[in-house]
């Protein structure tokens, strides 16, 4: 017998590790590959690109927000992986009255990964290769935590256009600029996921300026958007940047690489000028 507390505080119990996953994250779709659970996963969603020549294969079964749990029963599943932010709390009910095994991913730190790598590991009988990306994600905090006492730049990071919006500090996104070295200029503000107004993240004045390419695509044709913003630091000393989006909110196999990605670019030292 197979025992892990999944971050919505529940005992997923399995009798042997799993045979046939589907997965409804696409970060974590991401990461099953990466343990070595290729052969394992049988269904996925339209949004799971990576790994792109691996998860071609695999048999789609809808959305983030409109799987077809239908679908997703008749592949007989061990174990579906779903995402307390990423999927709806009555897909999940669905899926656990049709007498699925279903695991609750929450991370919301970069430390959570970590864990949440290692329960993998066990209900996927891939404990090694979880235990080695562990350690890589462990390696990469120990390197933030020894940075962390330098200046810290003030971000303003977008992640929707019309309206504009962005995150809070209780988000995975503001670790990753944290750990990176910035000060996310919208982490006090009372929503998760908030709207804001360009007028007002310009009295921040924030030193860095990131674009994302997800889940809005930003692009030069944006760069007009952003004259509210013109007068600020950012701006002045050339300091905004398109980035992978990914790094900054798909978590597992890429999160150390993008703790080192997010910090050249932060802090000065890297990244694509607008």
């Amino acid at each position: 017998m197979i025992e892990v507390v999944d971050d919505a505080g529940r005992a997923v119990r399995l009798a042997c590790t799993a045979q046939r996953v589907v997965s409804l994250v696409p970060s974590l779709t991401e990461t099953l590959f990466a343990l070595g659970c290729a052969r394992a996963v049988v269904g996925v969603t339209r949004y799971c690109t990576e790994p792109a020549d691996a998860v071609k294969h695999v048999e789609r079964v809808g959305g983030t927000k409109n799987p077809d749990c239908e679908r997703i029963r008749r592949l007989q599943p061990d174990l579906v992986v779903v995402n307390a932010e990423e999927n709806r709390r009555e897909d999940f009910e669905a899926l656990q009255h049709a007498g699925l095994r279903v695991f609750v991913s929450f991370s919301q730190r970069v430390s959570d990964v970590v864990e949440l790598i290692r329960k993998l590991g066990m209900l996927t009988g891939t404990v090694a290769a979880a235990e080695s990306l562990a350690d890589e994600i462990v390696a990469a905090l120990r390197c933030s935590a020894v940075r962390s006492t330098s200046a810290r730049p003030r971000v303003f990071c977008p992640i929707w256009k019309n309206p504009w919006m962005s995150f809070n500090r209780e988000t995975y996104a503001d670790d990753m600029l944290r750990l990176a070295g910035g000060d996310n200029v919208c982490r006090g503000r009372t929503d998760r996921y908030c709207t804001v107004e360009l007028g007002d993240i310009a009295t921040s004045d924030p030193e860095v300026i990131l674009l994302p390419d997800e889940p809005y695509v930003f692009a030069p044709r944006d760069l007009g958007s952003l004259a509210p913003l013109s007068a600020t630091s950012a701006h002045r000393h050339n300091r905004v940047h398109f980035i992978d989006g990914k790094a900054l909110s798909w978590y597992g196999p890429r999160t150390a690489r993008a703790l080192h990605y997010l910090d050249e670019i932060v802090r000065g030292n890297g990244g694509e000028p607008s």
